[in-house]
């Protein structure tokens, strides 16, 4: 990456990167003119956005000063960068002295910090459009990997995210009191992504930003519908954006899927066309909240992280992403061994629900294991393909159905059976077993008991 102080030429033109002193020395000023001001610019800049390094150790000691509580004057700032080493006492005096004088008046530090902003964003994309292409003209980067590195920098920029910078433990500090203060005020404000299934969410807390929640089943256990499920209560709830990334079934199917369960009509009945008038009634009842809420469906076969990230860039006001399922996609680079190639991708996952703040709802196939056992439940080693899965997930959670075992069970009469969520890993608390209701005719869970048993 290019230094931001560098200076960048042709044979025929040197061209600067763009700054504005006096607009950084002016914004410096006004926080020796009128301390408290320094609290306008804290969540608009930081130290990394001044051009001048002496600028931005200055402003790094007034943001001490403000943390500790102490007064921000031309004494204490002096002898804060004295003992950084950043100035001898007589000669720092003097240049600290000149802010103030340059500085008008402390009214206008808002329209300063904007003007430093803008052209700290301004070098951060030369930086990043020299380095995106020194990758391009050499052959070691995939050109898949240069474009998703790219419209992933593009964007952090255009959304003020410094992604190549340390964070001073005391702005991350501040950060966390901030939202100490607000869980005080709002006790609903520590909940995560609500599930819509009361014992799941005790249990969870909700699913945080930047989560990657693993389910987990045996094919035909229903882990499709409870991720179905799950979407339509956080689109409706939260009135977010959820996008839903199909990959074994069309969007047709998942929508009928989601209208079963929503208008409670047979799914053999849509399969078939065989609606009652009843049926009809009820369809249209429940087409109507569905169609208002933000679900998007991609049923594009095979597809990889990174095709996923370049259309989620896209999407606002994102609250949930779900995939179906893990091991139908597709990586990037091609593997000998399918374990390290579902481990690519899983990480691929996590990392995508950390850029974009947001969880990530990832179904994935069981191996054959609970079968040769005479407790069918499922285990943390039953995850198919990689062990990876498993450490890249801040949840996993299997389904299980005892009655799906039962060689002699009755065909389905839509009267429903009971289910259970193992909640097997839990980064962020709990875990434990949870009982469900299942009902197959509509393709639908339903919570029957907040009470958690142990795993």
């Amino acid at each position: 990456m290019a230094n931001k102080n560098q200076e960048y030429g042709t044979a025929d033109l040197v061209r600067k990167l763009p700054a504005s002193i006096p607009s950084e020395r002016a914004l410096l000023g006004s926080i020796l003119i009128d301390p408290a001001s320094i609290t306008q610019v804290l969540t608009v800049i930081g130290a990394e956005d001044f051009y001048l390094r002496e600028h931005a150790e200055i402003f790094t000691a007034m943001r001490e000063l403000f943390d500790a509580s102490r007064e921000i004057d031309v004494i204490t700032l002096i002898d804060m960068l004295v003992r950084k080493g950043v100035y001898e006492k007589a000669g720092g005096e003097a240049y600290v002295a000149s802010l103030v004088e340059a500085t008008p008046s402390a009214m206008n530090i808002a329209d300063y910090a904007r003007i430093v902003k803008e052209e700290s964003l301004r070098r951060r994309v030369i930086a990043t459009c020299n380095e995106i292409s020194e990758m391009s003209y050499g052959e070691g980067e995939e050109v898949t990997r240069i474009l998703d590195y790219a419209q992933g920098e593009f964007s952090d920029i255009a959304a003020g995210r410094n992604s190549r910078a340390f964070r001073h433990i005391s702005e991350v500090l501040r950060e966390v009191y901030a939202h100490l203060h607000q869980l005080a005020e709002d006790k609903t404000a520590a909940l995560g992504t609500q599930t819509g299934f009361s014992g799941i969410d005790r249990v969870l807390v909700g699913m945080g930003e930047g989560d990657l929640v693993l389910i987990g089943a045996r094919p035909g256990m229903g882990k499709t519908s409870f991720a179905l499920n799950i979407a339509a209560n956080v689109a409706t709830s939260t009135k977010k954006t959820v996008c839903i990334f199909s990959l074994e079934m069309s969007a047709e199917q998942l929508v009928s899927r989601l209208l079963s369960g929503e208008a409670m009509v047979h799914n053999y009945n849509l399969r078939s066309g065989q609606l009652s008038s009843e049926d009809w009634n009820k369809l249209a009842a429940a087409s109507g909240p569905l169609s208002k809420a933000d679900i998007l469906i991609d049923d594009t076969s095979g597809i990889s992280v990174t095709g996923m990230k370049a259309k989620l860039r896209n999407v606002k006001n994102l609250g949930l992403v779900v995939v179906d399922y893990l091991q139908l996609m597709e990586s990037e680079r091609r593997f000998d061994n399918r374990a390290i190639e579902v481990g690519e991708i899983s990480r691929g996952l996590k990392l995508l629900a950390k850029d974009l703040h947001v969880p990530v709802i990832c179904c994935a196939q069981l191996s054959r294991g609970p079968e040769g056992r005479t407790d069918k439940r499922p285990q943390l080693s039953d995850l198919r393909d990689s062990g990876a899965i498993e450490q890249d997930a801040d949840v996993v959670m299997f389904l299980y159905r005892e009655e799906y075992y039962k060689t002699d069970r009755a065909p389905d009469a839509g009267e429903g059976s009971t289910a259970e969520v193992l909640i097997q890993k839990n980064r962020h608390g709990a875990t434990g077993n949870i009982k469900m209701g299942w009902i197959p005719a509509f393709t639908k869970f339903r919570t029957i008991e907040d009470t958690l048993e142990a795993p």
